[in-house]
């Protein structure tokens, strides 16, 4: 037998060389079939940015225009891939109200007074702002907490104004700590590398909250070092001393025979904007929701002439994190029913301090406790195909285990380490988890921090973002994909008990 195997194949070997002489390819492997699903999918994906982040929606501002062809474009096309309104609110399907103010700092008044004396300081040498329409404090006692690292007890400000020394920090941790403590205000000596036109340029720029028929807010003021000199000499004191007792080991905060009266108004701007709330009805509602988000706004035309493109698109930031959104709830809608609720919301306002996102918290749909997981999705087409996922709150709630698990499933790799958690506070997750809602991003763009970095530091809210600068949609395809399998997997109660927040 084995002397025929070997005529065999000493006969057989001159005609298999012979037939690949003839026939070059027929040895060749073949090629891979595109993968069509796919093309289609990153297909899908570019039409949805492009037409977001084109001029056209002129730069998807709230209360604009912008905001008004978004809605239309966003409810269409969850309307046609079957989706049922989530405001779970008659009066308002689909689109839940968000009302904003803009304010802009407008009046500012400021005068002391020592035993009903009144104390000389400059015209324009003091800067009293206010959160809300407007701040006022009459003849309040003035009390000294020196560098404000030590806190003073609520009985020792409580109808006063708290003397800060400003040491050139220039953040308002120390001021809102105060506020918070019981202080009437915060008046704060600029008796470091900051002046009063610094403060100014920073504080006077028009800010947005959430609207409230409240009348008033935090009051805070800034003074020069000669105004408060020569208010000080009024009043029998000293600045250099008083900067030397707040040195001294064991200071404690000490009232000044001073009273200061403070004032300060703003000028209010309305806007009407929307959340896009969209969802799946799962069989078992009771066992708690999915919820799937992505900021639809940004910031409307933010440069000036000369510039010639005046339009931030927001094609990265965040048409490409609706178009993920969007594609994903496609995806849902054509698979079986699942046992819980699947939310999807398109959120207003992010750029401007998360506003969308407080305010569906305040009113939202469903109790909020009932929000098994989120999943943010924001800044995804950076990242080509095959990237790991990172994971953006990482360690930060309890849904590693499970994200894990799923990775497995779907042999999806997820990035090491949680470099990506220095950006947690910088996304509408970041507000939810505020409320005790356990809420992640996850994004294989986010897995290359030098990647995200770099768009951060060149397009990213600028006139750049937009279609063509840097658009990768191999990494956003990947995001729909395992964003499907991770909304699948959490929408069943077998895989994810309920355990109510």
């Amino acid at each position: 037998m084995r002397r025929f195997g070997q005529a065999i194949i000493r006969i057989a070997a001159p005609l298999l060389a012979a037939s690949l002489a003839i026939h070059p390819l027929a040895a060749a492997k073949p090629k891979a079939k595109p993968d069509k699903a796919r093309i289609e999918l990153e297909t899908q994906l570019r039409a949805h940015i492009t037409e977001l982040a084109s001029d056209e929606y002129d730069g998807r501002e709230p209360g604009t225009d912008g905001e008004a062809k978004t809605l239309r474009y966003i409810g269409r096309q969850w309307f046609e891939i079957g989706l049922q309104s989530g405001t779970n609110d008659p009066a308002h399907p689909w689109f839940a109200p968000v009302n904003i103010v803009a304010r802009e700092p407008d009046t500012s008044r400021a005068f002391f007074t020592r035993k009903g004396r009144r104390l000389y300081a400059p015209a324009g040498s003091v800067l009293a702002l206010t959160s809300g329409k407007r701040g006022l404090v009459e003849n309040a006692p003035v009390v000294f907490v020196g560098t404000g690292d030590a806190i003073p007890p609520r009985a020792d400000l409580a109808g006063r104004v708290a003397l800060l020394l400003d040491g050139g920090i220039a953040n308002s941790d120390r001021q809102n700590a105060l506020l918070k403590a019981g202080a009437s205000a915060v008046l704060t000596v600029l008796d470091g590398d900051r002046s009063l036109d610094n403060v100014r340029a920073q504080r006077m720029r028009k800010g947005y909250a959430l609207a409230s028929d409240s009348l008033g807010g935090d009051l805070e003021a800034f003074i020069t070092v000669p105004a408060l000199n020569g208010v000080l000499v009024g009043a029998g004191l000293d600045l250099a001393r008083l900067q030397t007792e707040a040195r001294q080991p064991g200071f404690t905060a000490r009232p000044l025979d001073l009273a200061v009266s403070l004032e300060a108004t703003t000028r209010e701007t309305r806007i009407k904007s929307h959340n896009v709330i969209g969802k799946i009805a799962g069989r078992r509602p009771e066992l708690g929701a999915v919820m799937l988000l992505a900021h639809w706004d940004h910031f409307g035309e933010c440069a000036e002439p000369p510039a010639e493109d005046l339009i931030c698109n927001g094609a990265v930031d965040n048409a490409s994190g609706v178009a993920v959104l969007t594609e994903v709830a496609r995806r849902l809608a054509k698979m079986p029913e699942p046992d819980r609720d699947i939310y999807f919301m398109a959120t207003t306002a992010e750029e401007i301090g998360f506003l969308g996102i407080e305010s569906f918290a305040d009113n939202p749909p469903l109790p909020l406790g009932n929000i098994v997981a989120a999943f943010n999705i924001d800044t995804v087409a950076l990242a080509g195909k095959g990237q790991p996922f990172a994971v953006v709150g990482k360690g930060m709630t309890a849904l590693d285990p499970y994200i894990a698990a799923v990775a497995k499933a779907e042999k999806r790799k997820l990035a090491e380490g949680d470099a990506a958690n220095a950006y947690v506070r910088r996304q509408d997750g970041w507000a939810l988890m505020k409320h005790d809602v356990p809420a992640v991003m996850i994004s294989s763009s986010w897995s290359d921090i030098a990647l995200v970095e770099k768009f951060m530091d060149t397009d990213y809210h600028r006139p750049g973002d937009q279609i063509g600068r840097g658009l990768e949609l191999g990494g956003a395809a990947d995001d729909v994909e395992f964003l499907t399998a991770l909304a699948r997997w959490f929408s069943d109660p077998r895989k994810v008990p309920f355990a109510r927040n």
